[in-house]
């Protein structure tokens, strides 16, 4: 298990960036993939991003790709969104996750961040 904690959240208006941060504990951050997830309210929790554990490989959901870049720096323990051109309908809750493999499914993530708000005004 590893622990997660998110910032970078707040309010924006639409076509403004923002940048999540995720700090991880514990000296196997290299072995996880980590990826980014969001819930709007009402909504079920959705896939966004994800990194694997070097770095080399990402992929991002459709909605997002050509906007939101996840990147990481191993060294710091750290894996981040760069969110650019932010629209209303990205507000939500950001949650950033651990998972032993690459993947898009939230089942196969087994540690949890608590969650930054990301509010975008229209």
């Amino acid at each position: 298990q590893v622990q997660l904690v998110e910032s970078g959240g707040g309010l924006v208006q639409a076509g403004d960036s923002l940048r999540l941060s995720c700090a991880a504990s514990g000296r196997t951050f290299r072995s996880y993939a980590m990826g980014w997830f969001r819930q709007a309210p009402g909504k079920e929790r959705e896939f966004v991003a994800v990194i694997s554990g070097g770095g080399g490989n990402t992929f991002s959901a459709d909605s997002v790709k050509d906007r939101f870049t996840i990147s990481r720096d191993n060294a710091k323990n750290v894996v981040y969104l760069q969110m650019n051109n932010l629209k209303p309908e990205d507000t939500a809750v950001y949650y950033c996750a651990a998972s032993r493999r690459i993947s898009s499914q939230l089942g196969d993530f087994g540690s949890w961040g608590q969650g930054t708000q990301v509010t975008v005004s229209s």
